[in-house]
């Protein structure tokens, strides 16, 4: 949040602007909140409108990644991933790429298992080309090799050096984009594999090896979270300066009001927390999210967890009224965003828009009656 100061003036100087009325209301919230899509998704009206009535950043559920992209070699389809970014495009959704590359085996198609070291090389190489040419400057963020603290498909056959590679690749070809770490069990200390020590430790490596990494990606599966565990993590991974984001965050429960419960008090520790930059939910609606993590009911009706995002976000946004003091000034403190102020008085009235960014200092906002 940061102080706002609203400075009434105009006329003549002797013109006094005691006691006007002032309206304040903010109409578009600059902290990433966002959730994956898929493709399947756009055809439902209701689930749209859902999408983008509360979120203004996306990721692709499968559509970007490489068995999807290329499931046979040479056999190609980025249809899918091209009509989800038309979509973000047409209602500003900014957008993460997830993912590049992914260290699980299980995720990796069955022709490029079959390579030998050589062609896996060079395939590897045109992937991340044929990717990182064609959306070039289209995606904010990528995650660019998924969960190398639970897989090591592509290190075990070509290298160490192969992790670091990648970024300094991604990084050559769209040098606008952040690039990402991503991974699961960070925040909850439940997964030996997954400290956050561990994490740091990964991090410096890369950077020792010459990787870009720009941002960690906390993904933020969890179930029966505890806070201060999930403040404790982020205060460790915060020591390495760079942003945080929970990238794929979806709390299970059966119960949609432990649901709800659960998922305050992640989304409290996120938004709380000065590392935390941005948050992603791994989906929002039944059957097209993890299993018993959904905010909305296959037939639209928003659930008890739904409900308690919404109460949030709510609470999370800035709209105050009152009347300018003696100096004709008006103060309040707002959170990040676009705002829209009506100052009326003495048969006087105007509007203005300003927006409140980041900043340690008061902002001050001149408005002339």
């Amino acid at each position: 949040m940061r102080d706002v100061i609203l400075n009434i003036s105009g006329g003549s100087a002797l013109d006094r602007f005691c006691g006007f009325c002032v309206k304040v209301k903010q109409t578009y919230t600059s902290f990433p909140l966002g959730s994956c899509i898929n493709r399947s998704g756009l055809d439902n009206d209701d689930y749209v409108a859902f999408f983008v009535k509360n979120f203004n950043w996306a990721v692709f559920e499968n559509e970007l990644k490489w068995y999807w992209t290329e499931p046979q070699k040479g056999n190609y389809n980025y249809r899918d991933s091209d009509d989800l970014l038309e979509f973000c495009k047409c209602h500003g959704i900014q957008t993460r790429g997830h993912c590049i590359f992914w260290e699980d085996s299980n995720a990796v198609q069955q022709w490029v298992k079959e390579l030998n070291q050589n062609d896996l090389r060079a395939a590897v190489e045109k992937h991340i080309n044929d990717l990182l040419s064609r959306y070039r400057g289209k995606f904010q963020h990528y995650d660019v090799n998924n969960e190398m603290l639970h897989g090591s498909f592509y290190q075990d056959r070509l290298g160490k050096d192969i992790w670091s590679y990648m970024f300094k690749m991604a990084h050559q070809l769209d040098p606008s984009a952040i690039l990402f770490v991503n991974d699961y069990h960070v925040e909850d200390g439940k997964d030996a594999k997954s400290s956050p020590e561990k994490y740091i430790n990964q991090i410096v490596d890369l950077q020792e090896r010459g990787a870009p990494v720009g941002g960690i990606g906390v993904q933020g599966h969890i179930t029966y979270p505890v806070g201060s565990v999930v403040h404790t993590a982020l205060d460790a991974l915060s020591i390495l300066g760079l942003p945080i984001w929970f990238t794929e965050m979806d709390v299970y429960s059966t119960n949609e009001f432990v649901r709800a419960d659960d998922l305050e008090i992640m989304l409290r520790e996120a938004f709380a927390h000065p590392a935390v930059e941005g948050i992603m939910f791994w989906g929002f609606w039944e059957f097209m999210s993890r299993e018993q993590g959904h905010l909305v009911d296959w037939d639209g009706a928003i659930n008890e967890a739904g409900k308690r995002f919404i109460s949030l976000k709510k609470e999370w946004t800035t709209n105050v009224k009152g009347h300018t003091d003696r100096e004709g000034q008006f103060k309040f403190r707002g959170f990040h965003g676009t705002y829209e102020v009506e100052v009326s008085g003495h048969s006087r009235k105007t509007r203005q828009t300003f927006t409140v960014d980041k900043g340690d200092s008061p902002i001050v906002v001149e408005i002339c009656l």
